[in-house]
């Protein structure tokens, strides 16, 4: 559960999230409601949870079954990722590493990212996360909807440096994905010090299996 309403692009170092992360919790600790909502129906696999934070959405796939692996570049939030694990009682393999270090040959059932914060000026950042899924898996990006831009601006936050939601739909080739879920969607917006936005970016694809 990340967000990145006032990370500039300059401050994008783990140092500079750890710095975010603090000394308090930052997130409510319950898995995000679109991961529940779009995940819920699918078969367990193999998991990859792309900025995973504190880990509430790896935790709840861990619970449901899935074998997953929890990416942050944050080892502040992975230690309260892991302490959240072990509370739940689950095997979260954690990697403390940004999304551009997976390994090429990595490929999961199920991609997750919430609120991304994928600088744009990595070109490859967008073919890493879908060669991340595997023949017949699922991915899952969510963004925040109506994002105030000025505001943002003012906070030395530029949304455009990141990746977007359009820059995603468009790299999805018909060729190789089916797109799932397409469009805004409600949210209750958590307790915590975190983001209370009330609407999401909710993208949900599955890669085809090659003939």
């Amino acid at each position: 559960m990340r967000a990145i309403s006032d990370q500039h692009h300059t401050h994008h170092s783990p140092e500079a999230w750890d710095d975010r992360y603090g000394d308090a919790a930052m997130w409510s600790g319950h898995p995000n409601e679109a991961l529940v909502r779009e995940v819920a129906g699918l078969a367990p696999g193999t998991a990859l949870d792309v900025g995973c934070g504190e880990g509430a959405d790896a935790v709840w796939l861990a619970r449901r079954g899935w074998t997953v692996e929890g990416l942050d570049v944050s080892g502040k939030a992975l230690a309260r990722a892991r302490a959240a694990a072990e509370e739940a009682g689950v095997e979260v393999r954690w990697l403390h590493q940004g999304l551009e270090d997976l390994a090429e040959d990595a490929a999961y059932d199920l991609v997750s990212v919430f609120y991304p914060a994928l600088l744009r000026a990595d070109g490859a950042v967008i073919d890493v996360l879908l060669d991340a899924v595997a023949e017949g898996g699922t991915l899952l990006v969510v963004h925040h909807a109506h994002v105030d831009r000025e505001r943002a601006r003012e906070h030395g936050f530029d949304p455009d440096d990141y990746v977007r939601h359009e820059d995603v739909l468009a790299s999805l080739s018909p060729t190789d994905w089916t797109i799932e879920v397409a469009g805004e969607q409600g949210r209750t917006a958590p307790e915590g010090p975190g983001a209370h936005h009330h609407t999401d970016l909710v993208l949900r694809a599955w890669r085809k299996v090659s003939a």
